[in-house]
């Protein structure tokens, strides 16, 4: 997710053609003067993410600041009038300025919050530096690992994404540039919390395998301490979204941990509800009072989204979305695995 950026910033467009197509939408016919029309024109352009083959999502836009295609995937950074600095990659939204803090509150808190006492993190993935930002946020905490495979995600982000600048300089954060799996396969060390800030399944994409039942039995759970916990990002987890991916990943977690949670927020830049899952073989049995008390020791600054109360509200899933958990038979494994649409789909001026 993306960071405050400087207003005035202007970014060289980078070598490579990314296939996140650019397109101006022509704004509708009318009777206007040339003037008004080249106006109109000016104001015409945007980002269009597909959502399906017959729904698109589209963003008004103020420019594109940055697009390349890095060794792994499709890299583009735009200035929405809307929701400001927006970070796209493989034609999906990732995050954006106005909003970024409710995926990444919700995704990194929640964890360490029901840990007793949280020391050790490992971020796989998370290249932007938000999720580090917000795991720096416990005074518990003495070292984040975060292991990103995109060094240009990372370069980026860390020169130009100024609200994460602190966090990239910390002592207390290990940079890998490598792929997760293999770092965590190889690492003598043991996490406190290991947390899933990855991109969404696509197909052809680089981490759907992140999402596996090998994955997280032979390689994630191994390397948790007692009493530690995994977290991921799910995927859409809205009444007509949630079984792209978000009941698969929740099941496939079931079959490795004894405890898993979900929980979901509405996320505006992403228009729908977004869905995230915890699991450890320890309870998650803290009250809201608790949760609040403990965010109040621990965490420095204030939160601007999660509370205890709302921490637990958000597990309270709708009868749909809930009913399609427990009755959710489908394992995610390499060879039987479940993407989220359109990989390049978005198209931009």
């Amino acid at each position: 997710m993306v960071g405050a950026m400087p207003d005035a910033m202007a970014v060289p467009e980078a070598n490579g053609n990314a296939s996140a197509k650019l397109m101006l939408v022509p704004p509708p016919p009318t009777t206007m003067t040339t003037a008004a029309k080249q106006c109109d024109r000016d104001e015409s352009e945007w980002y269009e993410e597909a959502i399906d083959d017959d729904l698109k999502l589209c963003y008004s836009l103020n420019s594109v600041l940055y697009r390349r295609t890095s060794k792994y995937q499709e890299i583009a950074l735009i200035d929405t009038k809307h929701f400001g600095k927006a970070l796209i990659i493989d034609g999906k939204m990732q995050s954006t300025e106005a909003d970024e803090f409710i995926y990444h509150e919700s995704l990194i808190h929640p964890p360490l919050l029901y840990h007793a006492n949280p020391k050790t993190v490992f971020i796989m993935g998370g290249g932007e530096g938000s999720a580090a930002r917000e795991v720096l946020k416990h005074n518990t905490v003495q070292s984040v690992v975060m292991c990103d495979i995109d060094q240009d995600v990372v370069d980026f982000c860390r020169a130009y994404l100024t609200e994460n600048r602190e966090a990239f300089a910390s002592d207390k954060l290990c940079l890998i540039i490598n792929d997760a799996r293999a770092e965590l396969e190889k690492s003598k060390e043991k996490f406190d919390v290991i947390v899933g800030d990855l991109a969404d399944p696509v197909e052809g994409g680089p981490c759907y395998q992140l999402y596996t039942k090998s994955f997280y039995e032979h390689i994630v759970k191994p390397k948790l301490n007692d009493h530690g916990i995994f977290v991921t990002q799910a995927g859409p987890a809205g009444v007509l979204t949630h079984k792209e991916v978000f009941s698969s990943i929740y099941n496939t977690l079931r079959h490795v941990f004894k405890y898993v949670q979900a929980y979901t927020a509405h996320v505006p830049s992403f228009a729908d509800t977004w869905g995230w899952v915890m699991a450890s073989d320890h309870p998650f049995d803290l009250t809201a009072q608790q949760i609040n008390q403990t965010i109040e020791d621990r965490i420095k600054g204030e939160l601007a989204y999660l509370s205890g109360e709302l921490l637990i509200s958000s597990t309270t899933l709708n009868k749909s979305v809930c009913q399609s958990l427990l009755n959710e038979t489908h394992v995610y494994t390499e060879d039987d695995a479940r993407f989220i649409y359109g990989q390049g789909r978005a198209c931009c001026p």
